[in-house]
């Protein structure tokens, strides 16, 4: 999946120019693209798909192929809030109005708040929401951080095994490269033996990108005051503001969104469907902080 290269036994690393020449001969390699498949194949994405295959191009083109027919059959630019807009009435995943200091979209989820029991359901949540954070990526930038908060977290509220590693699955393989950390906010201890279960499943390089972070340990603090600036980040991670999930509030920019995800992917606006009672629907987010500098 995602990762920061870095040199090693298993790690290729090669020089801005014979990058380009990969990104093209997997250009050429992958033959006329059109539609959705060329807006998709951009040369960033080509760059993602060959780091995670440690400039392969063979593998890379496997992986790409493996996507674009999971993309055609999923079809995750089509998703709209309305649809899965019930599955976020908590905010157990949510993204941030702001970014860290290398300008990356923030997710923040929240697994003690979980309140809905069907796996696809929580699947094409988290797949939307994804998209989503793509959707508002800085110029230039092609990663995102996640902040987990896991306040409230029980048996009764963690995932199962299984989703689990129906998540990662579609992480490793169709999302490569987007993640650029993962910090684990103080877990409680029955965390750990699903952290033990759930490492199995995950490429070695995203593992390397989780950080276990707890308020009062020294490092901790100082990685998270060197991504974020401590003005933005809510106090559940050690920062000085409160974490409100206003799900009106929420569903309102994501509408907005959504038709921005129309425009970028060439759509015809779906008609508006209300959510049921209780679910709210409406329109894009607001412009996160923009901040600077970091580690990957």
């Amino acid at each position: 999946m995602f990762l920061l290269r870095k040199q090693g036994q298993n790690q290729l690393e090669i020089d801005s120019t014979k990058q380009d020449t990969k990104v093209n001969e997997l250009r050429a390699a992958l033959g006329s693209l059109s539609g959705r498949r060329l807006l998709y194949c951009t040369d960033a994405c080509l760059r993602r798909y060959l780091e995670a295959r440690n400039w392969n191009v063979d593998k890379a083109k496997k992986m790409l192929e493996e996507t674009l027919k999971w993309r055609a059959t999923y079809r995750p630019e089509e998703i709209r809030w309305a649809e899965v807009a019930h599955e976020g009435e908590t905010g157990k995943v949510s993204r941030a109005n702001f970014h860290d200091r290398h300008g990356r979209t923030v997710l923040i989820l929240r697994p003690g708040m979980q309140n809905t029991t069907s796996a696809e359901d929580n699947i094409r949540h988290l797949v939307y929401l994804l998209e989503n954070a793509i959707l508002n990526l800085s110029e230039g930038q092609e990663q995102m951080s996640w902040l987990i908060d896991y306040t409230g977290l029980s048996l009764n509220t963690n995932i199962s095994l299984k989703t689990a590693r129906d998540i990662i699955h579609i992480l490793q393989n169709h999302y490569p490269e987007r993640l650029a950390i993962a910090f684990l906010y103080n877990p409680p201890r029955i965390f750990q033996a699903f952290w033990k279960a759930v490492k199995f499943f995950l490429d070695p390089k995203t593992v390397q990108k989780v950080k276990f972070v707890y308020p009062n340990n020294k490092e901790s603090v100082e990685l998270m005051q060197s991504l974020f600036d401590l003005d933005n980040l809510p106090s559940e991670f050690g920062g000085k503001t409160s974490l409100m999930y206003d799900h009106e509030e929420f569903s309102r920019l994501m509408t907005e969104d959504d038709v921005k995800t129309a425009k970028f992917w060439g759509l015809d606006e779906k008609p508006f469907n209300p959510p049921k009672k209780g679910h709210a629907g409406a329109e894009v987010a607001p412009e996160p902080v923009s901040v600077q500098t970091v580690v990957s």
